[in-house]
């Protein structure tokens, strides 16, 4: 049977110009920008001490596949824009994928098994296994077990780490999302709110950088796990930054709780958080409403218009005490609307005038409070961008193992912003832009005995940017 490399298939001419095809191109691959996270790695180590966090029961005899090469090779597919396991059943074919996971022969030249020649990396049933083994060994089988303690911590770590080095005031954004369910997972029900069976990942971010991220059943309440979390992450915080640090708990109103507010106050943690009207509260905004619709009807005011005011307030039963509170009176063309944020910020800005300004009431709520949607966004690169709503095994476990994946992955894309990026035109771009733009170069790859020669596509038009890139990706991976 003829090689379908040799065969060849005539199209429409070009002119006098016959137009011919044939797969004679050689080694191609879409992701010659993938290297950069290659090298991004070597810098880091970030998937290096991920893969740490794993057990390996193999007999490394008879292993091909290393677990840091598994680990590489599942967290930079997802970066490179592939959700799926069995996209690897392609992918362990393209050789700049089996550089980027660090294998010594991306060509797969070197494997054992003839049908396995020329694939590299892991096919999707290695990589399932590695998934699967999240939820408990078994003790008949040798197989790799992660450890969900050490992973957990160690995303804090680097994490904080990720965070700039003279951060004199860190905001901590929590929030918590759905993640819908499609089968008989362990741990599905129905979400009244979402209205269908979900998960509900608990996040937090600092800036664009994750330093949590907790799969939980939905079968409780949106903040469940916060203070837990807070009390893991803000000693990471306070060993790196020092004790003055300050730190800022920023959230909606389903994270104002007495349990939060009150550890924030006993461990000198300060938050800002929403709060959910009830006829008391709106009771207090009556005679602010009152003054813009007298204003607007002598012409004074026009809709949209607001005003803001604050006040002491607690809780009938569940607050163990009275809290600042600010209270949005805001009239819009649909009617009215009052908003409410409670927070233990001083308003006196600790007798600091610039730090007062940005206390007062309208510029706590405008310009600090409101800056929380941005969490919102990173959510939607974390589930979107880099698939962490692919929760689809049956057990809980491993899909939280996914979910950490997912978040590794979005840690390596936030160091890349954050120590390669700034000040080009990428540095705000989304996690989908940079693949797109920066990631998805056309490259053909030459091997000999001497060198690996790739060879990226001619008409990529950011290439200034790419040489910018690989001089600071340099700069970063030199010996101190």
């Amino acid at each position: 049977m003829t090689d379908c490399r040799e065969q060849s298939w005539l199209f429409q001419d070009l002119g006098r110009r016959k137009v011919e095809v044939d797969f004679g191109g050689g080694y191609l691959s879409s992701d010659g920008g993938g290297l950069i996270l290659r090298e991004l790695e070597r810098h880091s180590g970030l998937v290096r001490d991920f893969a740490g966090c794993f057990v390996d029961y193999r007999d490394q005899r008879y292993i091909e596949h290393s677990v840091q090469e598994l680990v590489s090779q599942r967290i930079h597919g997802l970066a490179l824009g592939y959700e799926d396991l069995n996209d690897h059943d392609h992918l362990r074919l393209d050789p700049i994928h089996g550089l980027i996971a660090g294998k010594s022969d991306p060509l797969g030249q070197d494997r054992v098994l003839e049908r396995d020649k020329g694939k590299a990396l892991a096919a999707h049933s290695t990589l399932n296994r590695l998934e699967l083994s999240a939820e408990a060994i078994d003790g008949r089988y040798h197989k790799i077990q992660a450890q969900p303690d050490q992973i957990e911590g160690l995303l804090i770590q680097r994490g904080v780490k990720a965070i700039p080095r003279k951060s004199a005031e860190i905001v901590l954004d929590f929030d918590a999302t759905d993640d819908p369910l499609h089968g008989s997972q362990q741990g599905a029900y129905f979400h009244g709110y979402y209205r269908h069976y979900c998960y509900l990942p608990l996040y937090c971010f600092s800036g664009n950088i994750p330093l949590f991220a907790k799969l939980r059943d939905c079968k409780r309440d949106a903040s469940d796990g916060t203070v837990e979390a807070l009390q893991k992450i803000v000693p990471a915080i306070r060993q790196r930054f020092g004790k003055k640090v300050r730190i800022i708990v920023r959230a909606d109103s389903g994270f104002a709780r007495e349990a939060i507010m009150a550890w924030c106050e006993e461990n000198e943690v300060f938050y800002c958080l929403g709060l959910a009207r009830n006829d008391r509260l709106v009771e207090l905004l009556r005679t602010h409403f009152e003054a813009l619709k007298a204003q607007i009807k002598e012409g004074q005011e026009e809709t949209p218009c607001r005003s803001f005011t604050e006040f002491d307030y607690s809780t009938l039963n569940s607050w163990s005490k009275a809290r600042r509170v600010i209270g949005k009176a805001e009239i819009l063309s649909q009617g009215d609307n009052p908003r409410f944020i409670v927070t233990n910020l001083p308003k006196d800005g600790w007798t600091t005038r610039t730090q007062a300004a940005r206390f007062e009431a309208g510029a706590l709520y405008e310009k600090f409070y409101c800056a929380r949607g941005d969490m919102e966004n990173r959510i939607k690169e974390q589930q979107m961008d880099l698939f962490a709503d692919r929760t689809s095994t049956h057990w809980m476990a491993s899909n939280q193992l996914r979910l950490w994946f997912s978040t590794f992955a979005h840690l390596i894309m936030s160091t890349l912003q954050a120590e390669v990026l700034k000040g080009t035109e990428l540095e705000s771009a989304s996690i989908g832009q940079i693949r797109l733009r920066l990631f998805k170069i056309a490259a053909r790859l030459k091997t000999s005995a001497r060198r690996i020669h790739i060879e990226l596509c001619t008409a990529y038009p950011l290439k200034a940017l790419f040489s910018v890139v690989h001089q600071r990706l340099s700069a970063l991976s030199s010996p101190a």
